[in-house]
């Protein structure tokens, strides 16, 4: 079998390109997710090797150094990343013209024929999931007999079969292995998170119909596809082995909770293990089972409530309503469950009236922490279809999603709301939420009781207001050009 290279490669600073089921983007504080989209086919390939160049620091010439040894790179790009990617793989075949490169992602699966023409030094890639196409090309299988790849054939380029999603979620070998092998996983930090801590899937693909989510629209579909509650805890013992400076097990599945049984059965599980452990979850649990969940270890929900308004969470197909949502966070509050909260402007179709209500509805929530995104169309979503359809779009190329230095941009705007104003909209969010004394007492009182923790939101603290005097450059057209390791 050839030699592999799994690689996310060098991007803007602070990009977290690898990132699982949230977006890639460059965030408020240093924030970086497992590339486990990478570690699973990695998993599957013996002899293979992982490099997340963003939270390690590695810059352009170390990772070409190293890509130079390997026949196969398998890249995984997006939508906001992939004019550089597609430079990073020009570079790798500038050293090595026989190496081949392949490309994975989102964005390869939704515009494989784009991604293809985007650079000649693409040999394929890889549409929906791709864990197994990869593994097919490290065995040096022709590109012809390999579901689910695009490929070029004599200037023409090609589209196999598609490529069934996995149906055994239990077949697919662990990632924990990829991870102690090849990441130092003290490099990954999420501000909610204890650290040091771990992320893995359970299962793929969701339900839900939100507009504007990437991942179920794209590679893992509407069926949530899950890794039996055996087989999770079974690996979740092994890691607790393999890793035991590990703080938290953070389960990144789209929403973990969306089989409630299983989701019960999980947690179950993983009580004897005495495992801290949170997890994606919809503002709709009841009482019973947050508590349930909670007795079995579980720490942090991270739950998107996106809008204030009820209107703008039907048009996004969200499927919670306001007064569900707060039933849900009373519960969480009650039980002692902590949340962090993630909402969204910009959505279809919002107005100055429907930012201020869900501005007000954050404070009256009063979650441990929130992070407020723009609005983000990524090709292969309905978001991205509705904007296209009604013109929505604030800037003629469509997938101009992140700003030069790896923020995002206002990619929407709607009839008497600009993009500059919702842009603007994120930072009034920040200050009128954290600079209230419920927030900053919260926020004290974590310093005081770890020394580490107080380090830790120093940094982050420095980093926001970095982040936000950057925005501010932004929207005065005097960001500097970016930077890329």
């Amino acid at each position: 079998m050839s030699r592999v290279l799994f690689l996310s490669p060098p991007s803007f600073d602070g990009f977290d390109g690898g990132a699982g089921s949230r977006y890639q983007a460059r965030r408020e504080v240093t924030s970086y997710w497992y590339p486990t989209w990478l570690a699973q086919p990695a998993a599957l390939v013996p002899g293979a090797k992982l490099m997340d160049c963003p939270p390690h620091e590695i810059g352009i010439e170390e990772c070409l150094r190293h890509a130079h040894g390997y026949d196969h790179v398998i890249i995984h790009t997006s939508t906001p990343s992939l004019r550089n990617d597609c430079r990073v793989a020009e570079a790798i075949k500038a050293r090595r013209p026989d190496t081949t490169i392949g490309f994975v992602g989102a964005h390869a699966a939704v515009l494989p024929t784009e991604t293809l023409k985007a650079s000649p030094a693409i040999d394929w890639v890889g549409r929906k999931e791709f864990d197994y196409t990869c593994k097919e090309v490290a065995e040096d299988r022709p590109l012809a007999d390999i579901a689910g790849l695009s490929y070029r054939k004599e200037g023409r380029i090609i589209h196999n079969r598609e490529r069934d999603l996995i149906a055994d979620m239990d077949a697919l070998p662990w990632v924990v292995d990829v991870y102690k092998r090849d990441l130092v996983i003290e490099k990954y930090f999420i501000g909610y998170l204890l650290h040091p801590y771990l992320s893995l899937y359970t299962g793929r693909g969701c339900p839900g119909q939100c507009t504007f989510c990437l991942w179920p629209q794209t590679i893992g579909g509407h069926r949530y596809r899950v890794r039996s509650a055996g087989n999770v805890a079974d690996e979740m013992a092994y890691a607790k082995r393999l890793f035991p400076e590990v703080k938290e097990f953070f389960f990144d599945d789209d929403t973990f909770t969306a089989n409630l049984p299983r989701a019960r059965d999980v947690a179950r599980k993983l009580k004897p293990l005495g495992l801290v452990w949170s997890c994606n979850s919809r503002a709709n649990l009841n009482f019973d089972t947050i508590k349930l969940m909670k007795d079995c270890g579980l720490r942090l929900l991270l739950v998107g409530y996106e809008s204030g308004s009820d209107e703008i969470l039907r048009r996004a197909k969200k499927g919670v309503t306001v007064d569900q949502m707060r039933a849900f966070t009373k519960a969480c509050h009650d039980i002692g469950v902590i949340i962090h909260g993630t909402f969204i402007l910009g959505l279809p179709i919002e107005t100055r009236e429907t930012i201020e209500e869900t501005i007000r509805f954050a404070q009256e929530l009063d979650v441990f922490s929130i992070q407020v995104s723009l609005a983000a169309p990524y090709p292969g979503t309905e978001l991205y279809e509705m904007a296209r359809q009604n013109g929505w779009f604030a800037r003629e190329d469509k997938t101009d999603i992140l700003h030069q230095d790896g923020l995002q941009h206002s990619a929407l705007e709607y009839p008497g709301l600009s993009k500059e104003e919702i842009f603007e909209a994120v930072e009034v969010f920040y200050r009128r939420y954290f600079l209230r004394p419920k927030p900053i007492l919260r926020i004290l009182k974590t310093m005081l009781e770890d020394k580490e923790v107080c380090v830790r939101r120093l940094r982050e603290g420095y980093e926001f207001f970095r982040t936000m005097a950057q925005r501010r450059e932004i929207q005065g057209g005097a960001c500097e050009p970016a930077t890329t390791r």
